[in-house]
């Protein structure tokens, strides 16, 4: 794997590219991934980092989206399902099954509100009783039977749910559980989907922080948001998997269009450890008092994820979590927990990001979640193809990515060579089935290696069977426990930014980890990061203190957190 000195490096020396993909969210890598396995000459880059977008502000869910049925989206629910179990089997390490329970407080509530939605005669929205409910998780169950690793739907009655969820509301009459899929780090997952189109492809280059400005005859003249520096690149096609910036990128490269309609979706992380018991491991999904759906998610440790909001929004760069929409997000939880009050003071991180969905009229929950390829062909202006990936959801990534290689090949005229279909995912390769097999696995690495056990079971609970790897390189470098970064070594670190194209610190603290999600950072802990990752990025002193100051102030401005 080249470093991003010799990447860039080969682009200046031979800038031609069969496919630039513009956009390193979850669509355009996992199509970077797709084409490299076909062996296609692929170039993706991002303005900022891998999955630092849209596809960092995702609600942690791996779901089929048992609200579209009443949509009538019953392809996108099928494939959505289909493909959760994939991810599932794909990469066990981020991924888990997640008990989901909807509260239901009344019997039958939106039966005929659901098929005027279908017909498109109702733009409403109406709470879902039991009747449908059952309905629903009934179809549910049924696009994946013998295909699914978890069990199937249960109802419970209100005396069986209060003893299990004593703190919910008092008013309910019925709870529906199922399974879905959780991630707790979407961007873990997509830096190594990343890390294998490379591996993968003889022919594959990835870069952050470089962005389109604009077209020149056959030419894309990128410009290097790093050093300033601009080049360009001659592509055969180009992808566009900028999300909800994708008009916006279109604009710039003389490819003119009105595709995204998007609307912001904001969550908030709080610390606190009764509302994590309530719930008791499930995430808690249910309609708030305005009708739309919300979710209080088990996050990591004793913390709790809460959203979202759905709000429709002209720059996606303006996207950040605000006042009302804090209040908004707090006022969910005593709806369902009375006794429980989440406070300001509670808060550790909030994020919010943009959905790419469609141009539409109508209610922003209306919008398809579905996902769709919209061709620009070549003209005067655009002497290249423009794929423009609109819409979907992380669930389905694979699909639309496949579907998007699929059409590449097509123009190529070239034949598919492989599938991801069941393609492991980093450190999800040769992963061990269960507990007896892990401790063995975990034993044998780290009698290989020499790194203490516990430290090889940390390693495996963050990068799964790529402690592989990360123990040998630590084993043969310098290595070190971090003053103020526990459980972190400096040769863990170094491993990371050598192989993960780590390039600022908050690449690091937001993305790469999850410590600036669970409030372990301070500025003591980036001091000391910096002073590694700068060593490895000769940075000077003065570069450093840059670092520092930028990391607080996009955790600031952005995520809400105050050091």
């Amino acid at each position: 794997m080249m470093n991003r000195v010799q990447t860039i490096r080969s682009i200046k020396s031979n800038p031609k590219t069969t496919a630039l993909i513009i956009g390193a969210g979850i669509n355009g890598i996992g199509t970077f991934r797709d084409l490299a396995l076909q062996g296609v000459d692929c170039l993706i880059i991002d303005r900022s980092d891998f999955c630092s977008g849209a596809s960092m502000a995702s609600s942690h869910m791996l779901h089929g989206g048992i609200r579209y049925l009443e949509n009538g989206e019953f392809r996108l629910v099928r494939e959505a399902l289909r493909e959760r179990n994939k991810l599932l089997r794909n990469a066990p390490h981020l991924t888990h099954p997640l008990p989901t329970t909807i509260p239901i407080f009344k019997w039958f509530s939106g039966l005929f509100n659901s098929p005027l939605k279908f017909l498109g005669l109702l733009d409403r929205p109406a709470e879902r009783g039991a009747v449908i409910i059952k309905l629903g998780l009934m179809m549910y169950d049924a696009y994946v039977r013998g295909d699914s690793p978890m069990p199937r739907h249960r109802f419970d009655n209100r005396d069986k749910v209060l003893r299990k969820w004593p703190a919910l509301n008092q008013d309910i009459r019925f709870a529906a559980t199922y399974y879905d899929g959780g991630m707790y780090s979407p961007e873990r997952l997509a830096i190594e989907i990343l890390l294998d189109g490379e591996a993968e492809g003889d022919h594959a280059r990835a870069l952050n922080y470089i962005r389109p400005v604009r077209s020149e005859g056959n030419e894309v003249l990128l410009r290097d948001e790093i050093s300033g520096e601009e080049y360009s690149v001659i592509p055969d096609i180009i992808i566009n998997a900028g999300g909800p910036w994708i008009d916006f990128i279109n604009n710039e490269i003389n490819g003119k269009s009105n595709f995204i309609g998007g609307t912001k979706g904001s969550h908030l992380i709080v610390k606190h450890p009764e509302l994590r018991e309530a719930i008791d491991g499930h995430e808690i999904f249910f309609e708030y008092l305005d009708g739309r759906i919300v979710l209080i998610f088990p996050y990591l440790q004793d913390h709790v994820m809460i959203g979202t909001t759905d709000i429709r929004i002209d720059n996606p760069d303006q996207a950040v979590c605000t006042e009302t929409e804090i209040e908004y997000i707090l006022g969910m939880v005593p709806q369902i927990f009375p006794s429980l009050k989440v406070t300001r003071e509670q808060i550790v991180f909030q994020f919010s990001g943009v959905r790419p969905l469609p141009v539409t009229k109508g209610s922003t929950g209306q919008i398809s979640r579905d996902h769709s390829i919209e061709v620009l062909e070549k003209s005067p202006q655009t002497p290249w193809p423009i794929l423009n990936l609109v819409g979907g959801k992380w669930t389905s990534y694979r699909a639309l990515s496949e579907q998007v290689a699929d059409q590449v090949l097509d123009r190529l005229n070239q034949a598919r060579q492989a599938s991801t279909s069941r393609l492991p995912i980093g450190g999800g390769k040769d992963y061990p089935a269960d507990a007896y097999k892990q401790q063995t696995w975990l034993k044998n690495i780290a009698k290989k290696s020499g790194v203490p056990l516990g430290r090889i079971k940390q390693l495996f609970a963050r990068y799964g069977t790529r402690t592989t790897e990360i123990a040998d390189f630590l084993a043969k470098n310098p290595d070190s426990s971090l003053k103020h970064l526990p459980g972190y070594s400096q040769g863990e670190i170094t491993y990371l930014v050598e192989q993960e194209m780590v390039t600022h610190l908050d690449d690091f603290l937001i993305r790469r980890s999850k410590l600036a999600w669970i409030n372990q950072v301070s500025i003591d802990s980036i001091t000391e990061l910096a002073g590694i990752v700068g060593e490895e990025l000769n940075w000077d002193d003065t570069k450093k203190q840059q670092e520092i100051n930028r990391t607080c102030e996009i955790l600031e401005k952005r995520h809400g957190v105050v050091l």
